[in-house]
């Protein structure tokens, strides 16, 4: 056995709605903007509340359910302008940026910001924003190898002097950026497949995993520190998670009926013939997605399956066992944002602030096998 560090707490993360839609592929009324005021005044809210990460979303064309997009570094800076706190994780696909570009991007947003952007490297699942931009389409395990390396550029680029860099995918010559970063941006990589856990072992910061139950998450995080404590490194844990909060159970209940009732269903089987696909084709089977039934997806993450579901009692207790267990962080997607976010900030995060300062456990231990 080997015992690895949990967070004292909990810390929190929503996805930006920076993508019309929202964040279920449903017919169901959702009270949430993609514009920018709506989210200015969303990324107050939630800092107001509590909440530490905004993750602003990559899309580049219209695509199941999803019709107008804003872009996510531009998006992201925006934010961080408006907030004093609010750290804000632009999501970007290598193949799309070049590292050392994005790397001068990231060191200004920096500087801006005061040391409050990260980034999210998406190694792509929708072969038509590659093909439909004229970059070629790459196999599974491929796209991860150029993400391990967009990763290890980025971080040389933000941390060292006269960077050289010769990969298969990029290549940087006698390279220092100037200024450097205040702080060096955390970077964030997610995925389920062996190769993804496998970069996320070796060169990122924090491992975003999709929906996931205590077993999944166990059986996710086990094998990425694993990979970690080969490199003699750390790395953090995020869970993505639907947040539904209602007085009682039975309403958190009904409005989870309703959205999948009411689900767009020729979007929805679109994004899934995209997505179960690409989680398919990795090698072993295990990428995002190979296993999601149409419920899940309705939930474009997996969300619901981590089942955050409930009232705020039963929410918070179920986050501090997933805080036990190793996650550090939760990435919540809301259906009304504005409203729910207060809401979760009123009723939820107290909740859970009052639990973890009475977990006994601070650590966990876990198997190294």
């Amino acid at each position: 056995m080997t015992t690895e560090r949990v967070s004292d707490q909990t810390k929190f993360a929503y996805w930006v709605p920076n993508v019309s839609g929202g964040l279920v592929t449903s017919d169901i009324e959702q009270r949430t903007g993609w514009d920018y005021e709506y989210n200015k005044k969303l990324a107050q809210t939630a800092e107001r509340v509590g909440f530490e990460y905004a993750l602003s979303q990559v899309r580049y064309t219209a695509s199941y359910g999803a019709e107008f997009q804003h872009e996510s570094t531009s998006f992201s800076l925006a934010l961080l302008l408006a907030t004093e706190r609010l750290k804000v994780i632009a999501a970007v696909h290598p193949g799309l940026w070049q590292p050392g570009v994005l790397a001068k991007l990231g060191a200004t947003a920096d500087h801006l910001s005061n040391g409050r952007f990260a980034v999210n490297v998406v190694s792509g699942w929708f072969k038509g924003e590659f093909t439909a931009l004229g970059e070629p389409w790459l196999e599974h395990d491929e796209r991860y190898r150029r993400s391990a390396e967009f990763l290890q550029v980025l971080r040389k680029v933000w941390t060292e002097d006269n960077v050289e860099f010769a990969g298969d995918f990029y290549r940087i010559r006698d390279f220092t950026l100037k200024p450097k970063p205040l702080v060096v941006p955390e970077l964030f990589q997610g995925g389920n497949s062996t190769a993804a856990r496998d970069n996320a072992g070796k060169y990122s910061d924090w491992y975003f995993s999709n929906g996931k139950d205590f077993d999944g998450v166990t059986e996710q995080l086990l094998d990425v520190r694993r990979t970690a404590r080969a490199a003699g490194r750390e790395v953090k844990f995020g869970l993505n998670g639907f947040i539904i909060a209602r007085d009682t159970e039975k309403e958190a209940r009904e409005v989870l009926r309703e959205i999948v009732a009411k689900a767009n269903k020729p979007a929805v089987e679109g994004f899934r013939a995209a997505v179960t696909q690409a989680g398919a084709s990795s090698p072993d089977g295990k990428g995002m997605w190979a296993d999601s039934s149409f419920e899940d997806l309705v939930q474009y993450n997996d969300g619901f399956r981590s089942q955050l579901i409930g009232t705020p009692e039963q929410i918070a207790e179920r986050i501090v066992a997933y805080r036990r267990r190793g996650v550090d962080l939760i990435l919540a997607g809301f259906l009304h944002f504005q409203e729910e976010i207060e809401y979760f900030g009123a009723k939820v995060l107290p909740l859970v602030r009052e639990l973890e300062a009475h977990t006994t456990q601070p650590e966990l231990e876990l198997a190294t096998a």
